[in-house]
């Protein structure tokens, strides 16, 4: 059975229809790396010490732990789907006012406060609507010791925190994200191998 690239090159000579059919399979794959890159999932890697021990940024790096930078993917295809949840790890592009952070690129930090909360710190302690938070995720020696009035979140404004919070520059710094401003949420770690996992 002839397929379209047959039938297409049918005329050529054997050696101009083998490069014809080789040059279309290389262009198709290409393109499909470049289609799932752009709308299904996309690799990043982790450059600072904000997401520890969660996520590992490379020795000599401020209060980094490892060898190697964790690289994750990030799945874009997700918050098409479903809003974001308190507790996502979240890729995403961070405002402007975040390059006082110093930091280029895509930002990673965990959603904590969603569109209508009013989300508080005291010393170091999370508080959506008066509740203290339950933030399993944060170990031993990783909260700050800071506060900051409550605030209310705006529709579709969310608050992005980085686990290492004594060393995380994140919405406590340069206010709530955007909706749409989110890139996706994280899939896995691909690398190094002694990482690899979902979460």
């Amino acid at each position: 059975m002839r397929g379209p690239v047959d039938r297409i090159t049918e005329r050529l000579p054997e050696r101009y229809r083998t490069a014809a059919d080789w040059v279309i399979t290389i262009a198709l794959a290409i393109a499909a790396v470049f289609l799932i890159k752009a709308f299904v999932i996309n690799p990043y890697k982790i450059p600072s010490a904000s997401m520890e021990p969660t996520f590992h940024c490379a020795r000599p790096g401020p209060y980094c732990e490892a060898g190697t930078n964790d690289r994750i993917i990030a799945n874009r295809l997700a918050l098409h789907f479903r809003s974001p949840k308190r507790g996502d790890i979240i890729v995403f592009n961070p405002p402007a006012a975040a390059i006082a952070c110093g930091a280029v690129g895509a930002y990673v930090k965990r959603v904590i406060g969603l569109p209508g909360d009013t989300i508080e710190e005291r010393d170091g302690d999370i508080y959506i609507d008066g509740r203290k938070l339950d933030e399993p995720y944060i170990g031993t020696g990783r909260r700050d010791n800071g506060s900051f009035a409550p605030q209310k979140l705006g529709p579709d404004e969310y608050f992005m925190m980085g686990d290492n919070r004594a060393h995380s520059c994140d919405s406590r710094v340069w206010g709530p994200i955007h909706r749409s401003a989110m890139i996706g949420t994280v899939l896995m770690v691909y690398w190094p191998l002694s990482r690899i996992g979902f979460r």
